[in-house]
């Protein structure tokens, strides 16, 4: 570890870089100027005196998701967003893998390996335990808890299951497919006994959608110029059961045109608009009413108490081989915002991560 000193009882202090907002982003893509790296040292331990149970974790990888993008900009009104707006000059905050060094919590150890709401720095003191998980499966990399057995997992299965209600049969229609959620979402369409395509803004991944995970079909919605609604109406002749929507705008407008009767719509995301000055209109909005289509919006704050069940049946896939993962991991804290930057052009192929330490 790198010395940065030695506390009054003999401990020696360590460096933790952080990834702070420097500035609220107004409008448009955020920018890594927005964000920079600092350093300071930290007590590896949870303090003397602190009142409440609380972790001091070491963290191992951070997740870079498009939900990020929301608390980076200032919002008047507190109901607006999911969480809470992001503080200037303190640690990012987001999803990791981290590793128990200290606790004065009854639950977790030293050595322990947890995955939860953490800083994007190197070392968290996490004085809500309540958000962390133990990793049941540690025979699995670790990274996979960012994503397939983490909260975009959880994401993909509690959104498709819980709001899609899928029946075998079934046609599926995921945006997005190649990103974190979306590949998940469309191989367990495929093991619930769904037709299912995607849509991905390149020809590698569509080529990645039909033959790493399976999709049935799958498409490169930027070679469809401004008829997206024709592209599915190729797709769907018969039309779409249920679309699983991560973009939103111009694509969630095709989508209605060409749902069936009693479609459901589960609008997990919609990156499309995250960067938008003004926000895109959706003009087919009539379809919800003359075909009964249930369109509903979907948080997985609200699913949590799924996560054990989950957990256990999406490592089984993950071992029995149903299931295939693809991460695209940048290594270094240091590299963190550039890699949250791109992510929102779709420079990231699968699920993106940043490695901070070693396993």
């Amino acid at each position: 570890m790198d010395g940065g000193g030695v506390d009054g009882y003999g401990m020696e202090m360590v460096r933790n870089r952080k990834v702070v907002l420097r500035r609220y982003v107004t409008a448009g893509y955020p920018t890594v100027d927005d964000m920079e790296v600092v350093s300071s040292t930290v007590m590896p331990r949870v303090p003397l005196g602190t009142m409440a149970p609380a972790v001091m974790v070491k963290n191992i990888y951070l997740s870079c998701d498009p939900w990020m993008r929301g608390r980076m900009t200032k919002h008047d009104d507190a109901t607006a967003e999911i969480a809470e707006d992001f503080v200037l000059g303190e640690a990012m905050v987001n999803f990791g893998v981290s590793k128990v060094v200290d606790s004065t919590h009854p639950v977790f150890a030293a050595g322990d390996l947890v995955w939860g709401l953490c800083g994007w720095e190197e070392y968290s003191l996490i004085t809500q335990p309540e958000t962390l998980h133990k990793i049941n499966h540690p025979d699995l990399p670790l990274s996979y808890y960012t994503g397939v057995l983490g909260v975009t997992g959880l994401t993909a299965y509690a959104a498709f299951f819980e709001v899609g209600k899928p029946k075998k049969g079934e046609t599926v229609f995921v945006s997005a497919a190649s990103g974190a959620v979306g590949q998940i979402v469309g191989q367990l369409a495929k093991i619930a006994g769904c037709y299912v395509v995607g849509s991905a803004g390149s020809d590698e991944k569509v080529t990645l959608l039909k033959t790493k995970f399976g999709f049935h079909d799958a498409f490169n919605y930027k070679k469809e110029g401004n008829d997206l609604t024709g592209a599915l109406r190729r797709c769907f002749p018969d039309g779409i059961d249920i679309y699983f929507d991560n973009v939103g705008g111009a694509t969630l407008d095709a989508a209605l045109v060409n749902m069936r009767r009693g479609g459901r719509v589960v609008v997990c995301g919609m990156i499309s608009q995250y960067n938008l000055q003004e926000p895109e209109g959706v003009h087919n909005v009539i379809q919800i009413l003359s075909k009964t289509i249930r369109v509903e919006g979907f948080a997985v704050f609200n699913h949590f108490g799924l996560y054990p069940m989950f957990e256990d049946e999406m490592a089984r896939y993950l071992k029995e081989g149903k299931v295939t993962v693809l991460q695209d991991v940048v290594k270094g804290i240091e590299k963190a915002s550039e890699a949250l930057i791109g992510m929102f052009s779709g420079r990231n192929v699968g699920k993106l991560l940043v490695a901070v330490a070693d396993e």
